[in-house]
């Protein structure tokens, strides 16, 4: 199994959203990154566990756990003239973008902010961490995973 971070913008779509959806699934849609759509395309599998972090607001952090519910499809949202994230270069044919099914599994009860993340040195290579890397969606360890799991149990 393999484990993620699942950035939203909790404005946009945040962990809240997420349990309110049918099944409490949704879509991951709208990924433009080469890297996060090979990620997604080629790594992610069904069952994978991933954080749901909620990034660009006034306190970022995880906020969850999700699951991977369903293995990568085409994004429908790049064949979409009315998405921000139509791509008109992606066809069905020969889709460019993808995404993967998530289901949520539990809410923290409080969320694990950034800034404990970055005082915890057993984290200090998190590639969340490291200066410059804005991706969507990262790997996350298991020995992260653990380290970041325990966190909630402890507040």
């Amino acid at each position: 199994m393999n484990h993620w971070l699942m950035k939203s913008e909790p404005d946009e779509f945040g962990i809240d959203d997420l349990i309110k959806r049918p099944q409490q699934t949704e879509p991951w849609t709208g990924v433009r990154n080469y890297q996060v759509r090979n990620w997604m395309r080629d790594v992610m599998r069904v069952g994978d566990l991933a954080f749901f972090y909620h990034s660009s607001c006034p306190v970022p952090g995880i906020a969850g756990v999700m699951k991977i519910s369903k293995a990568a499809y085409p994004d429908p949202t790049a064949f979409n003239p009315e998405s921000p994230y139509y791509d008109p270069k992606s066809t069905k044919d020969n889709p460019r973008w993808f995404c993967v099914e998530v289901k949520f599994v539990n809410k923290f009860k409080a969320i694990i902010t950034l800034e404990s993340l970055k005082k915890n040195p057993a984290l200090k290579n998190m590639r969340l961490l490291q200066k410059g890397n804005r991706l969507s969606i990262l790997p996350i360890s298991a020995e992260e995973w653990k380290l970041i799991e325990m966190v909630p149990r402890l507040e």
